[in-house]
């Protein structure tokens, strides 16, 4: 069965939304602005990297690799 990918930027969104904290509390404890956040969450902006290892380090966010994926065409 083969599992559906879900990119790293909605992982991060998901993992926002489940940490139990708003916005304006995340931004308060990291220093990253409340509306890079909300343009962020509402999928009208990225984030720097940065801003990304703030928010995966607040949050305890890793990064977990599967393993290559397998290219077309069996090569």
């Amino acid at each position: 069965m083969k599992r559906k990918t879900i990119k790293l930027t909605e992982q991060v969104r998901q993992a926002i939304d489940a940490c139990g904290k708003t916005r304006y509390q995340i931004s308060q404890d990291t220093g990253i602005d409340q509306a890079t956040l909300c343009r962020f969450m509402g999928g009208k902006g990225g984030l720097s990297n940065p801003i990304l290892d703030l928010l995966g380090e607040y949050l305890g966010l890793r990064i977990v690799v599967d393993g290559p994926k397998a290219k077309k065409g069996g090569k």
